[in-house]
């Protein structure tokens, strides 16, 4: 976005999730969240044919489920430190007779890569959550079988020196990706916890005392959605005019970039013209607004060129 340097994520697909007790006592057929995930994934996409997709997941959701059969796409996900690698199947390994291998060799465990000391540690600098770090890791090429299947993918076990982890494991299915742009893809999973974040304080998301069917099926596309039309109303050209003018924070001198909070504070500073709540009015005061805004936008764009 042009108002800052993060990475922003913008909801565009819901999907209501019932615990197992909540379905059998509607007598409704059960669907696991990464069900749900796998099926907004696809429809996902289907609409990028064009574009290099990448699903970024963490532990929860990077498994078999997910990752079974899926094309257009590449995978990266957090793993355990347990799980189970083999090495793709040669030639020689194949039997003359009967159903070809689809496995080969087990290799040893990431927790037992991690610990091996005749397997050097490789350092490299990356930029990682805004900051440039050291970062100390140990990489092979395998197959993860039970959540990639026979697709042979690049493992990435980084050394943590802070906190109570000591390592953290990540799979990515294509094997070719280098490995700071796999944990440079991976680091911007974090943008879908500020998104949670700022629907649930600002825009109270989780406050919703909705009861009937239809309600609680649209609360949360209405929220999200409005989300996503804020931010990239903002990005459009409101982010440079005076109605993205921050408050005067003596005590925030260094800050640089708009927040979700600044968008919100200027879509309030347009809305709070529009007298929407009047039944005499209709759309026709959106309309001028509309137009007031974009001139404002034009006349800003021209002072800065």
């Amino acid at each position: 976005m042009p108002f800052s340097s993060r990475r922003w994520a913008l909801p565009v697909l819901f999907r209501l999730y019932r615990n197992k007790k909540e379905c059998e006592k509607r007598g409704q057929p059960y669907r696991k969240k990464t069900d749900l995930g796998r099926e907004m994934v696809d429809l996902a996409v289907g609409w990028l044919t064009a574009r290099k997709v990448d699903v970024v997941a963490d532990s929860a959701y990077c498994n078999d489920t997910l990752m079974g059969g899926l094309k257009g796409a590449t995978v990266i996900g957090a793993i355990r430190p347990d799980a189970v690698l083999t090495a793709a199947p040669t030639k020689a390994e194949q039997k003359k007779t009967g159903r070809r291998r689809v496995r080969g060799k087990l290799l040893p465990k990431p927790e037992h890569i991690f610990e091996d000391a005749r397997k050097p540690w490789q350092t490299m600098k990356a930029t990682l959550y805004g900051r440039t770090t050291t970062v100390h890791y140990k990489t092979i090429v395998a197959q993860w079988y039970r959540g990639a299947g026979i697709q042979v993918g690049r493992v990435v076990i980084v050394r943590v020196d802070e906190g109570k982890l000591r390592m953290r494991v990540f799979f990515c299915a294509d094997a070719e990706r280098e490995v700071d742009d796999i944990l440079l893809t991976y680091s911007w999973r974090w943008s879908l916890e500020v998104c949670f974040k700022d629907l649930k304080q600002l825009l109270g998301f989780a406050d919703s005392s909705a009861r009937k069917q239809e309600a609680v099926e649209r609360m949360a596309p209405f929220v999200g959605y409005a989300y996503t039309m804020l931010v990239l109303w903002f990005a459009d050209g409101i982010w440079c005019t005076p109605l993205a003018a921050p408050p005067i924070r003596p005590w925030y001198p260094h800050r640089k970039h708009a927040s979700f909070a600044d968008i919100l504070r200027a879509a309030q500073r347009v809305i709070h013209s529009a007298d929407v709540l009047d039944p005499a009015r209709d759309s026709d005061n959106l309309h001028h607004l509309r137009d007031d805004l974009r001139n404002l936008r034009t006349s800003a764009e021209s002072r800065a060129a």
